[in-house]
């Protein structure tokens, strides 16, 4: 039997069972079991430790609330705190456990006396009720109020799904209405959102059963977090930027390819009334009480992976240490913070953790799940090649790096040592982590030694590629610098479209690689640190109210679709009302 104490690190309640394979009924807490008995403050008082009083937060309830862009306003000139980004290397089946380690971060420096908060993503319903689970840490580790945050928390998924609706409704009205714009139907690049998996929508056609119905042409739905609206909502400063934003983004184009945009539809007005309240981040709570913003849900396998700006300003004027994450692994959710983010936004980060797990270096090193429990240094060392690729990555960014090995209860001494021993041959260090298990007293090591190194002003962060270099050369910078790909394959039609771009002045924008989370590479079963291989870009896509160009790779989908077995199956209400299987 594992007792109720032990708490396994990384590994979803659900599957205890599967790995531990004891045939007898199991003693342990559940994420939700943790959650659930959770000592909440009431929000106003998670809001005074950073100065925000009550009458600047909009409550949702007594655990979470909304915070005025009032305040925001109004802390403007303070000097900045330190930045912290977390990230990963590729996700495995095994886990990782990146959302898991911000939080027991923050909780860890606000253990040893820092004042500290975490800024992450909000959950989209998507992968909730997909494959993936919950968006809010897990064990000792956690956000809450759990359930709220993997559901709909205050709205604001519903509110950027909505106006992006709205103007896919004005475009088909317009063209409906005699088309004063002469937009060429053929050429509406404006797709439709849902915030679920759902493949069936990924290619439909529109406006069928007549004339009373409008013009019938081909579209598509996304899912929520790959429109432009949830990436400008997560870049604009304030409402006044996010309005200009979202009239900037194209949404058409004429018979004589003069582009369309949202402010000729006159619809970024209405949107942004929509978005008004969205707008405002999160405030929430640790199950330790440390306050955490939780504002906007873009994915870093097809968006650009990162919590909204203004919370992240925000935080960092209120507290002295921010941890925030990037999605997914390094060479996707980091490379676009840094590339993206930072540079839109005039961030600098001091440290960057990257987490790891001793399983998933077992599976980088060729050890099927089923084997994972088993002691094996050799498939260890075999797998570090991935943790290394991310390492020297990072740096090349000009930021100190500092590895979190995730702790499950399964590592042994000899595998943690092999992993600490290449950390130190790539010049970094790596240090063991139980926030999982233990909360702040696990994560107290490696808080104190991430504050040393942000302190200490090492950082001389600077993006891998500037704003002159042109679009396809920023493709292929990302590709053989970050991907270690030999040549990025595009037909003539893409790399047109890339200079027709350019010369409409769009050349000096960031780009926005569009891949599997799996590989560095565009073959999702490919592990480890591959090299030789090539990325084939299959579309391009112009989001000019973000600021950024979107390069969809290999086979890569902008709406996925759920696995054999969805989450959805096993989540329900139980006798008493509570929420099961969310995670």
């Amino acid at each position: 039997m594992v007792p109720i104490a032990t708490v396994w690190s990384g590994i979803p309640a659900r599957r205890y069972r599967e790995i531990w394979r004891k045939p007898e009924p199991m003693s342990y807490k559940t994420d939700i079991e943790i959650a659930r008995e959770a000592n909440k403050k009431p929000i106003q008082t998670i809001g005074a430790k950073l100065g925000i009083s009550a009458d600047d937060l909009l409550p949702f309830g007594h655990d979470k609330a909304k915070v005025s862009q009032d305040f925001i306003n109004s802390v403007q000139d303070r000097k900045d705190g330190k930045l912290i980004l977390v990230t990963a290397i590729n996700p495995t089946p095994a886990g990782e456990g990146k959302t898991t380690t911000t939080v027991g971060l923050g909780d860890g420096l606000n253990r040893i006396g820092k004042n500290a908060c975490v800024c992450i993503r909000e959950a989209s319903l998507g992968p909730n009720f997909g494959m993936k689970g919950g968006a809010a840490g897990g064990g000792y580790a956690q956000i809450v109020p759990m359930e709220d945050m993997n559901l709909h928390f205050t709205g604001d998924f519903h509110a950027i799904t909505s106006a992006h609706s709205l103007l896919a409704a004005m475009i088909d009205n317009h063209i409906y209405w005699g088309n004063e714009l002469e937009i060429d139907t053929r050429r509406v690049v404006w797709r439709r959102v849902v915030d679920m998996n759902d493949r069936a929508l990924r290619q439909i056609t529109a406006s069928l059963g007549g004339v009373t119905n409008g013009f019938p042409r081909e579209t598509g739905f996304d899912i929520t977090v790959a429109s432009e609206v949830m990436a400008i909502l997560c870049l604009a400063k304030d409402l006044e930027d996010l309005e200009k934003r979202l009239g900037d983004m194209i949404v058409a184009y004429r018979r004589d390819r003069s582009p369309v945009y949202c402010r000729d539809i006159k619809a970024e007005g209405a949107m942004t009334v929509l978005l008004k309240d969205a707008m405002q981040p999160n405030l929430v709570q640790t199950l330790e009480n440390n306050p955490a913003f939780v504002h906007g849900g873009p994915f870093a396998n097809i968006a650009h992976g990162c919590n909204s700006v203004i919370a992240t300003n925000t935080a960092l004027k209120v507290a002295d240490y921010v941890v925030t994450e990037a999605g997914f692994g390094a060479d996707l959710g980091a490379e676009k913070f840094m590339n993206i983010k930072c540079r839109k936004a005039g961030l600098a980060p001091d440290c960057v953790v990257l987490v790891a797990t001793i399983r998933a270096m077992k599976m980088n090193g060729g050890i099927a799940k089923a084997d994972l429990g088993a002691e094996n240094v050799a498939a260890v060392k075999a797998g570090c090649a991935n943790l290394g690729r991310h390492i020297g990555n990072l740096k090349s960014f000009g930021v100190p790096v500092v590895v979190a090995i995730n702790h499950f209860v399964t590592d042994t001494d000899a595998e943690v040592q092999a992993v600490k021993d290449y950390v130190t041959e790539q010049g970094s260090e790596a240090i063991l982590s139980r926030h999982w298990e233990l909360g702040s007293e696990g994560s107290a090591e490696l808080a104190t030694r991430v504050a040393e190194i942000a302190d200490a002003g090492q950082s001389q962060f600077s993006p891998i590629y500037p704003d002159s270099l042109p679009l396809f050369e920023k493709i292929e910078r990302i590709a053989k610098s970050i991907y270690r790909a030999d040549e990025v394959l595009a037909d003539a039609k893409i790399r047109n479209q890339l200079k027709d771009w350019e010369a409409q002045g769009y050349g000096n924008l960031p780009i926005c690689m569009a891949k599997t989370q799996y590989s560095f590479s565009t073959d999702p079963n490919l592990r480890g640190a591959p090299t030789g291989h090539s990325v084939p870009v299959r579309e391009v896509r112009l989001s000019a109210g973000a600021g950024f160009v979107v390069v969809i790779c290999g086979e890569i989908m902008t709406m996925p679709g759920l696995p054999r077995t969805p989450a959805a199956e096993a989540i329900h209400l139980n006798a008493d009302g509570q929420i099961e299987g969310l995670f």
